[in-house]
């Protein structure tokens, strides 16, 4: 099932975030990183911090690293693996999943997957177009509604 981006972006206002994006397949990554920063700032976030790394297989570490050092409220990750010959793809994806996954427990903020995983180069164009499907958009409103979930939830503790 196809979920559909919301067209209206939850504000972001006195929230900062940190966006790190892998730079192995820069032409679609670029497109998802410049997606989410766009939407983060037309949100009014507070502050956006940015970092790159050379593939999805070292973000969870630089997503530990700045939660561990940065008051930011939630990180989100970018990168993109396409499916090639060997199992390669299979490892990277999902380690890469696992490892932001146990971020996100470990530093108790929101750790947003944002990583293309696709058989071909044609999948991946198709979700860093410059529209409402465009993943790194779609990461960036997950990331403001995390949020402003958390915040909801610890008011009503």
């Amino acid at each position: 099932m196809k979920r559909e981006t919301k067209k209206e972006i939850p504000s972001a206002k006195d929230h900062s975030f940190a966006v790190i994006t892998a730079t192995f397949h820069e032409d679609i990554t670029k497109k998802l990183h410049l997606a989410a920063i766009n939407c983060l700032k037309s949100a009014n976030a507070t502050s956006v911090i940015e970092y790159f790394v050379p593939g999805a297989f070292e973000l969870p570490l630089a997503s530990q690293w700045v939660g561990q050092t940065h008051a930011v409220d939630a990180i989100i990750a970018l990168g993109c693996v396409i499916q090639g010959e060997t199992p390669h793809f299979d490892y990277v994806c999902a380690e890469s999943a696992k490892g932001l996954c146990q971020v996100g427990l470990s530093i108790n903020k929101p750790v947003i997957f944002g990583v293309l995983t696709t058989h071909n180069i044609e999948q991946a164009l198709a979700r860093c177009d410059e529209n409402t499907e465009n993943k790194g958009l779609e990461a960036a409103i997950t990331a403001i509604e995390m949020v402003l979930l958390q915040k909801k939830i610890k008011k009503l503790a």
